[in-house]
This record gives structure tokens, C-alpha cells and sequence, in this order.
């Protein structure tokens, strides 16, 4: 039978293991995944190795949901083919071109970031994913292949929309024929928010992660999710799914990791941290600074029961989630979760207090 891959993912990370591998391998319809390693990292060529493996990989499920304990062990196949942009680009090239309905994307916080290659006329390893894309892209519009379902999960406020102006700047910094720039706007470029704890990696492929999970995807014309599975909701609008779950469970962590980067160990892990001084620290400024700052949202109610709910998955027993996992790419957290937040309530309170908050963005924690 002739291998074919309705969807192209862009990332390997353990969350998209755990998250939306598993959803394609659980979904109606099940749906069979070519995985692309974006780094060219060859310390990660057993991993690559390993997640197309037909016998499959592991993900464990740990934790606590409506009250009862959950331990499942799963077995994930959906990852069919795995490829790297700096070694498989022509296999990359055929796939996107002849077999891609959806593309999906984790490329970190700064994925999205401009690189100095993005200039050049040709692909080439040293770009940027979104100038990687708009190859890809153009290639297969030079094929006549129809447009594309784009889902990008960069924790990045409207990342579809960031997405395709990168791209299209990129078409125009290289001349792209008006037909291209059409075909690229009528590709769909969906705004979506992923939320799953996964907090250990298991060797070489798979990982442990919690019960909850969520791909919320902003619905709009022509658009339809990749598959049919409880944690995928489109939703009319994501702003407020996306403030919750930015300024408090992602801005909870990286208080945390401010307050961790001083005087913390490297082995220490959320639910140890919550229970001692660094985790009171970070309840304080839920409480005199987060909390009031959604209450002048007018979000005080909903603010209140997320809070509550992360608190607990904060405290998962089963789940060994390194401080320092979490305190990677710090300095671009900060400024997507914490100066993110304060922004958009002094936007409407300019004399909004948050004396903490302020502290950790101009690094004084």
C-alpha cells in the first residue's frame, strides 16, 4: 500500500507526542503524520528515528480528572514518516506537494523569528521556518495543487495570522508573482491555543503528560479541524481561552522560573516548588497583582476557576515537571506572558499595580 500523509508537522518536540500526534492517532478520522525536523539537529536523529517506528511509541497519561486518577499507558502509530529540512529537502518538497491536506507547527517561541537567509532566493537550512514554508508552499503551487490548511502552535496571540503576514512579507521581499500571493491568501491560515502539561520524556521517543488537553482552533470560513477529538474545540473566538492560559497557567510557570532562577536547584520540579516558598511567592502575585488584573478585565469569575484548576495541575503527583524545562527561552516568555499581560490591563487601568510583575520584566527579580 502506497504511503500517504495527510498531514505535514513541522516539530518534534515531546508536547506535540503527547498532544496533537496522539489526537491524530485517536481521531475519526485517524490520520497518518509526516514528521519534519526543522533543526537539522543530528543529536536528534534517533528520535526521528524512532517516532515512525510501525510498532509505535509510548505516552503516559498521569494524573487527576473530575476527581479520580487517571494512569493510562498509550501507544501512539500516527507518525508514519519522519524527514529533516536540512537532509530530506526534495522527499519534503514531493510530500508537501502531493500528499499535505493539513500543515501543523511547534516551532518554539521564537520560531517565527526573521533569519538574514530569509532573503535568499532558495531554500536553505540557515532560513527561518516561515521562509522554510514559503518554499514549500511555492513549490506546490507551482504543481497546481490546491491551497492548504495551515495550524501553527507557537505560543503566539493570533499565530495564524503572524504566520501567513511572515510568509507573505517573505513573497514580496522575493518577488513573488501576484498568482502565488493568491494562492498563498487563499490557503487557511488558522489562529489555534494548545494547552497540555508534558512533563517528562521517555527515551529515545514518547513522554508522560497529564489528563488535560486542549486545541482550541478560532473558527472561520472553509476552515475544518484535522480531526474529530474531544480536546479539539473551534470556537468562535480564542481572546479569552488564550488570556487564561497565557497569564495565568504560562505566566504562573514563568514566575516561578524568575523567582527559581535565583535561588533554585536543577532538579527541582513545580509541584515540590508550589508546596514551599518559591510557590507561595507566585500566589502572592496571583493574588494581589494577576487576579485584580483580570477583575478590571471583567474576567474576575473566570480568572478565579482557571486559577483553581492550574493550581491542581500544578500539584499532579505523577507528573515530574522541571523549573528548568520551563525556564527555557525566559526572556521571551516573560515578554509573551508576563509584560503581555500587564500591557493589556494598563491599556484600560494605566495605573494598574504590579510591582512584582514589573520587577521580573526589567529583570530585577
Amino acid at each position: 500500500m502506497t504511503l500517504c500523509t495527510p498531514i505535514v508537522q513541522f516539530g518534534t518536540s515531546r508536547f506535540l507526542q503527547a498532544h496533537a500526534d496522539l489526537f491524530f492517532d485517536q481521531g475519526t478520522p485517524a490520520r497518518g503524520v509526516t514528521v519534519v525536523q526543522t533543526s537539522g539537529d543530528p543529536g536528534r536523529a534517533e528520535r526521528l528515528k524512532a517516532m515512525a517506528d510501525p510498532s509505535g511509541y509510548p505516552v503516559r497519561i498521569r494524573g487527576m480528572s473530575n476527581g479520580k486518577t487517571v494512569e493510562d499507558d498509550l501507544t501512539i502509530k500516527s507518525v508514519k514518516r519522519t524527514l529533516s529540512t536540512a537532509t530530506d529537502w526534495d522527499e519534503l518538497v514531493r510530500v508537501v506537494t502531493h500528499e499535505a491536506e493539513f500543515i501543523v507547527s511547534n516551532t518554539s517561541d521564537t520560531g517565527f523569528d526573521p533569519k538574514p537567509a530569509d532573503r535568499d532566493a532558495g531554500p536553505s537550512q540557515a532560513q527561518s521556518y516561515p521562509a522554510k514554508l514559503y518554499h514549500l508552499l511555492a513549490a506546490r503551487h507551482a504543481a497546481n495543487k490546491p491551497p492548504l490548511t495551515i495550524f501553527p502552535m507557537e505560543l503566539i496571540p493570533k499565530n495564524g495570522t503572524v504566520l501567513k503576514a511572515r510568509v507573505l512579507e517573505i513573497a514580496a521581499d522575493l518577488g513573488a508573482a501576484d498568482g502565488l500571493i493568491d494562492w498563498l491568501n487563499a490557503c487557511i491560515w488558522a489562529n489555534s491555543l494548545v494547552d497540555r502539561i508534558v512533563s517528562e520524556p521517555i527515551e529515545p521517543v514518547g513522554a508522560v503528560a497529564e489528563p488535560y488537553a486542549l486545541w482550541a482552533i478560532e473558527a472561520q470560513d472553509g476552515l475544518s479541524a484535522p480531526t474529530g477529538h474531544p480536546a479539539i474545540r473551534v470556537v468562535p473566538d480564542l481572546e479569552q481561552i488564550e488570556r487564561l492560559k497565557l497569564h495565568i497557567l504560562n505566566l504562573g510557570h514563568t514566575v516561578m522560573a524568575a523567582f527559581w532562577i535565583k535561588d533554585g536547584q536543577p532538579d527541582d520540579i513545580v509541584r515540590d516548588l508550589l508546596k514551599g516558598q518559591t510557590g507561595q511567592r507566585m500566589l502572592d502575585v496571583f493574588k494581589a497583582e494577576v487576579m485584580p488584573g483580570f477583575a478590571l478585565r471583567g474576567m474576575e469569575t473566570q480568572a478565579v476557576a482557571y486559577l483553581d484548576e492550574t493550581l491542581d495541575r500544578f500539584a499532579n503527583p505523577f507528573l515530574d515537571h522541571r523549573i528548568a524545562d520551563i525556564a527555557q527561552n525566559h526572556s521571551q516568555k516573560i515578554e509573551r506572558r508576563i509584560a503581555a499581560f500587564v500591557e493589556w490591563v494598563r491599556q484600560i487601568a494605566p495605573d494598574f499595580d504590579a510591582p512584582t510583575l514589573d520587577a521580573i520584566i526589567a529583570g530585577d527579580m
